[in-house]
């Protein structure tokens, strides 16, 4: 019989990822054992924060075969952003992917011709990549 307080341990990254994004409406709802299995209940508001947390499931074990998730999207693909005091699109791409590489994905899907330009208080709409 599967451990539980093993199994969050092992799962404790999703956990915290998912957390991370409270600001933006992501929560758990629930972390139980069902038979050899950790269920994680709860919900992300966008594409793009589902797709980190599964970034993050991945690493933790990429099989996931001990983990039952039910963590529902409840909004659509794109994650709404307001740029705050000390962004750059690099920050904000690290933040929602994990990698500061994707910048310009960001840059090109919200027509912003020099990523070096924003400013605070500025909208945009990060996209989930391909």
């Amino acid at each position: 019989m599967a451990d539980l307080d093993t199994l969050k341990a092992k799962y404790q990254p999703v956990l915290d990822t998912i957390d991370s994004f409270s600001e933006f409406g992501a929560k758990v709802d629930d972390v139980s054992l069902d038979g050899d299995k950790l269920v994680i209940k709860g919900e992300v508001p966008s594409k793009v924060i589902a797709n980190r947390v599964w970034d993050v499931i991945k690493e933790c074990d990429p099989t996931f075969a001990d983990l039952e998730h039910q963590i529902a999207t409840t909004g659509g693909d794109d994650q709404p952003y307001t740029i705050k005091s000390g962004d750059n699109l690099s920050k904000v791409s690290k933040l929602f992917y994990g990698s500061a590489n994707h910048y310009t994905t960001i840059a090109e899907h919200n027509g912003i011709d020099n990523p070096d330009h924003i400013q605070v208080g500025q909208e945009i709409n990060v996209p989930p990549l391909d």
